[in-house]
């Protein structure tokens, strides 16, 4: 069982061998284990390794199963164990390198390997639409080439059906499994399932049993082996099956601890059924983050934001509309083919059912049906286990009837929910509309949310993150406590982050930003000017989260400002998207980045970054402490240790050192508290208690403390901006439990009773304090 992790992005630039060299300095930091990017085989050059093509095989470029074992060996001399990310969801699509989905091309349903993958055969005339050919078909004849028994395009290579190879070309693709066909068409006709709207990657069917030993098999006998120790589980909202996967997943591995990717919504619980430990932790980075935002002036900055960049309501300006928007732009577009496997899954169901409330439901009206009920969901996916009448309720769907004219017709609604809460019948098709519509849900819901409202809805970039709710980002230190306490008692072995690979900002930036929800507007006057003084602006929302990223950096080149801002825009897709590009207005996004973030005026806030410095750091090393300390298991993302200011992919996927030239004050305060762990793992795991405490004084409100079985204590500061403005501590008291109490950080210094607050913060905002006599006492 781990006492916490550290999170290294494998890649053909840092591969098992670069990890291993890394792990002496690892092994001191304190950490138990090494949480490892995948390592299966992938496409040749990835960065990332999410895109296998072969799970048999540990991936040569990392240093094949030779490197991985020695890693573990290597790991396993330092007091180290190994968790490895899987994937279970999905493949690559490229049958080049993906040996099992080219047998599927070549040999079409017929090939043992069809059952892998979530391909409705009954469409587009039983071909495989392939979509990667730059323009029509027509345009694009003379590119494709047969050679021998292959057919190439490109640097795509496809496997020619037998007995084919000699026909004319139009006949030969006619006479295939599959259809080259334009890019274009992956939205409206595509007939697999993919990873939200990736067409490179193609769904599994892992709920079949044989599916699941085959794609399981290598990963498993390396965990009986004593190769690794633990997974981390991508994306499990994707299969079919969640709760069923996991449990095959447990009993397959024989208990051992494993987290799941799965993103709460505000207010939503894992499944008490599900076999894991709990979550990768990204409801817990929205309970840090929250903690450390000012609600008042979150409000205030919301004013202002509207003020300035005068966002339409469901275009940027009100954030439930503004996601309401943009789930039926995802539906209708980028999942139109997904919205039309389901609507004719519901009507082949309606069709075909013996219950007369069923019958003479017309396509478009079960489509409606279901459009209007799916943008309604305020959670990834409904789950068998569990009350999906909570999840798909009646609420949402009066509110769905409302698209309707006639109220005979509405009644799709009532049909479509019936069907989805399994109350009309039972059989195949009810199956496959049930898991449909949750697989889609999910898909919708990372794709609305995460990949455009987050990019809309700009007032506060640092409550754009995955699992975060910009609607309400402020947490209460009643609420925070009320969530540890929780998740002491039912998961005290999930995971916990404020980093990832997969995070917009890391942890640094958005502790940076959220300091602007206690000076709202005075950010909001600097914006004014600044904007006024510099190049012509694109539009205020892009403007507003410029301004933001380059204050949440500090310094940083216009390339990565660029980079990130250009990826900003294109997710947004209200002026330019990553398939209708717009380079007129990405020339003018780039222009003024330049002349304004990046240029002159950027001189003004960076000097305003740094007269706001100690209350940056003041976040910096409380969230930091914080997740340490709190109930869970932490994952230190790669490089995070110190002090890190990265955003969104690829930017967080840079190489780091090891060690870090400095650490810095953070890379100590980090240090230490993941050595505490190590040492005294009775006061964090299963058994752990967790107790919040309390100050007393006219600031009481800024000093968030908690104790940990009555051995460790954690105090940090929160909204230290309005704590300096409001005069201070001012004699405010931390009611210790009984005992003598040493500073971590500086174990002469010692604590007991009412402890003075300011003595506590004497030389940080934050204190990591020991019992060292007394109950409890190590």
């Amino acid at each position: 069982m781990p006492t916490a992790t550290y999170r290294l992005q494998l890649q053909p630039s840092f591969p098992f061998s670069a990890a291993a060299a890394a792990v002496p300095y690892l092994a001191s930091l304190g950490v138990s284990h090494l949480h490892l990017s995948p390592v299966l085989e992938a496409v040749p050059g990835s960065g990332h390794g999410y895109d296998v093509v072969d799970h048999a095989r540990v991936r040569e470029e990392l240093g094949g199963e030779d490197g991985l074992r020695a890693l573990a060996r290597t790991a396993r001399e330092h007091g180290l164990g190994l968790v490895v990310d899987i994937v279970p969801n999905h493949m690559a699509m490229s049958p080049r390198h993906n040996r099992a989905l080219w047998e599927v091309l070549r040999d079409g349903p017929a090939s043992p390997y069809a059952r892998w993958f979530d391909i409705d055969w009954q469409a587009l005339g039983g071909q495989v639409l392939l979509p990667v050919l730059g323009g029509p078909l027509g345009e694009e004849l003379a590119r494709l080439e047969v050679d021998g028994d292959v057919l190439r395009y490109h640097d795509h290579v496809f496997p020619v059906r037998e007995g084919t190879a000699d026909l004319p070309l139009p006949e030969l693709l006619d006479a295939q499994w599959y259809r080259p066909a334009w890019w274009r068409l992956a939205r409206t006709e595509l007939n697999y399932r993919r990873f939200f709207s990736i067409s490179e990657l193609i769904g599994l069917r892992v709920e079949d049993p044989e599916v699941f030993e085959a794609t399981h098999a290598k990963i498993l006998r390396l965990l009986h082996e004593g190769v690794i120790d633990g997974l981390r589980v991508d994306h499990p909202d994707g299969l079919a099956d969640p709760e069923g996967y996991l449990t095959r997943l447990n009993e397959a591995t024989g208990g051992r601890w494993t987290v799941v990717e799965k993103i709460l919504a505000d207010g939503e619980h894992l499944p008490a059924s599900w076999p894991v430990a709990g979550t990768t932790g990204y409801d817990a980075l929205r309970h840090v983050d929250g903690v450390f935002a000012d609600p008042e002036g979150y409000g205030e900055l919301v004013g202002q934001y509207r003020r300035f960049a005068a966002p339409q309501s469901d275009r940027g300006g009100d954030w439930d509309a503004t996601v309401r928007r943009a789930a039926y732009k995802v539906l209708t577009h980028e999942l139109a083919t997904e919205m039309d496997r389901l609507t004719r899954v519901a009507g082949r169901v309606c069709a075909t059912s013996a219950e007369p409330a069923l019958r003479d439901r017309a396509p478009w009206a079960l489509r409606t049906a279901l459009q209007e009920l799916l943008v309604r969901l305020e959670v990834y996916r409904p789950y068998a286990s569990g009350d999906a009448s909570l999840v798909v309720t009646e609420e949402a769907a009066a509110e769905a009837r409302l698209a309707f004219v006639l109220p005979e017709e509405a009644r799709a609604v009532d049909a479509v929910r019936d069907l989805v809460l399994g109350r009309a019948g039972d059989g195949p098709d009810h199956d496959e509309l049930r898991t449909r519509f949750a697989q889609t849900a999910s898909a919708l819901r990372a794709k609305s949310v995460e990949d455009t409202a987050f990019y809309r809805y700009v007032p506060l970039l640092s409550a754009t993150e995955v699992g975060g709710d910009p609607g309400r980002p402020a947490v209460t230190a009643g609420e925070f406590h009320a969530y540890c306490a929780r998740v002491q008692r039912d998961w005290p072995a999930t995971g916990t982050v404020v980093s990832t690979h997969d995070t917009k900002r890391s942890a640094d930036v958005r502790a940076a930003l959220t300091v602007l929800t206690e000076c709202p507007r005075r950010w909001a006057d600097l914006l004014t000017e600044v904007t006024h003084t510099g190049a012509g602006v694109p539009d205020g929302q892009l403007a507003w989260a410029a301004w933001q990223t380059v204050f949440g950096l500090g310094e940083a080149s216009r390339e990565r400002v660029g980079r990130a801002l250009l990826k900003h825009v294109r997710e947004a897709g209200l002026y330019t998207s990553w398939t209708e590009q717009e380079p007129p207005y990405e020339e003018a996004v780039e222009a003024f980045v330049a002349a304004g973030p990046c240029g002159a005026p950027g001189g003004r806030v960076a000097a305003f970054r740094a007269g706001l410095e100690p209350h940056i750091r003041a976040n910096v090393l409380g969230m930091a402490l914080t997740q340490l300390t709190m109930p869970g298991v932490p994952d230190v993302y790669q490089g995070t240790e110190g002090e890190s200011r990265t955003l969104v992919d690829p930017d967080n996927r840079r190489a780091v050192a090891f060690p870090p030239a400095d650490p810095g004050e953070k890379g100590a305060l980090t240090a230490a508290a993941l050595r505490l762990r190590g040492r005294r793992p009775e006061a964090f795991g299963g058994s752990a208690t967790y107790t919040p405490l309390a100050a007393e004084g006219p600031a009481a409100a800024h000093c968030l403390a908690f104790a940990r079985s009555g051995a460790v204590i954690t105090a940090v500061t929160r909204l230290s901006l309005r704590l300096a403005e409001s005069g201070g501590w001012r004699g405010t008291r931390l009611p210790l439990p009984p005992g003598r109490w040493a500073d971590v950080l500086a174990p002469e210094r010692g604590f007991s009773g009412h402890a003075r607050v300011e003595d506590l913060f004497t030389s940080a905002p934050v204190a990591l304090l020991e019992r060292v006599e007394g109950p409890g006492a190590g």
